[in-house]
């Protein structure tokens, strides 16, 4: 039993990495900022959040705003930016990101078929969320927001490996099974020397359209209590409602088709704590990870 258990003992740790790599090189030329939508758990409105929070940057804290769909296997970002197309190719062969809404876009899904299959194995997947990011001129960006796929596996290490990351966003929904995965995810980040910029619970609460009272359908202040615990910052709840999913299928964000709702505000709220968070990370000293794979 002893020899059985011992491998597993490592789980829960960062592997250790041969090299490195200095901090320069992990700067995507003309980008202020890289911020990490994480979650540890699918399902819980992550690539949602991404969406809406990365157009709220852009229309409401009038910033430059990137938005990287890192989600290989089911990336998200072409339906709820409506967006259908292939992105053209510069000179140096570097893919030109397709913009809506205000916000530069790069997914894998602009690259393959609508209901094809991406059946790859983890070498491919890696090389794959290389191109996306330094096979891509974004230009002249002040954060770049990735929408990262659920997990804490190689997918996030490659990120981390190739970009300098300002910062992670953890969404969760408040209810306990989520949040046990986004524990997993704030701490894989806090391992690899990422800033957590803070948690936003989603789905926080319905409120009955008829009478206007809240149901805590998933929890109450979940993610509140978490962040409070972990020591991490809380920077917004999103309420669950009919227009954020429909927003999402028709492929025009809430704070696009809605924005002087109080949805679009929550997002629009959030957006700026993002900010806010960064100008303050910004004045700390850096611990970005120097890792190798």
């Amino acid at each position: 039993m002893k020899g059985f258990l011992g491998p597993l003992r490592r789980l829960g740790s960062i592997r250790s990495y041969s090299g490195s790599f200095k901090r320069s090189q992990l700067r995507l030329e003309g980008v202020k900022d890289v911020i990490a939508v994480a979650s540890g758990k699918g399902g819980v409105g992550k690539s949602t959040t991404a969406v809406n929070l990365a157009v709220a940057l852009a229309i409401k804290c009038q910033l430059k705003v990137g938005l990287l769909d890192a989600d290989v296997y089911g990336p998200s970002v072409p339906m709820m930016m409506k967006i259908d197309r292939k992105p053209h190719i510069t000179e140096d062969k570097k893919m030109i990101p397709i913009e809506n809404y205000g916000v530069k876009c790069m997914s894998m899904g602009f690259l393959v078929e609508k209901d094809a299959p991406i059946v790859w194995r983890g070498p491919m997947v890696m090389s794959a969320l290389v191109k996306m990011t330094r096979g891509v001129d974004w230009g002249n960006l002040d954060i770049l927001v990735v929408d990262m796929p659920p997990g804490t596996g190689d997918a996030q290490l490659t990120m981390t490996q190739n970009l300098q990351l300002s910062g992670a966003l953890i969404v969760s929904t408040p209810q306990d099974i989520a949040l046990l995965d986004a524990r997993r995810g704030a701490n894989m980040f806090s391992k690899v020397g990422v800033p957590i910029l803070g948690f936003v619970e989603n789905m926080s609460f319905f409120k009955c359209p008829h009478c206007g009272e809240p149901s805590f359908i998933f929890g109450k202040e979940g993610a509140t209590n978490t962040a409070a615990s972990m020591g991490h910052n809380f920077l917004g709840e999103i309420p669950l409602e009919v227009d954020v999913r429909k927003g999402s299928d028709e492929g025009i964000p809430v704070v696009i088709s809605a924005p002087d709702s109080a949805i679009s505000k929550a997002y629009g709220d959030t957006a700026q704590n993002v900010v806010n968070k960064l100008e303050e990370l910004s004045n700390e000293p850096s611990l970005h990870p120097e890792i190798n794979l």
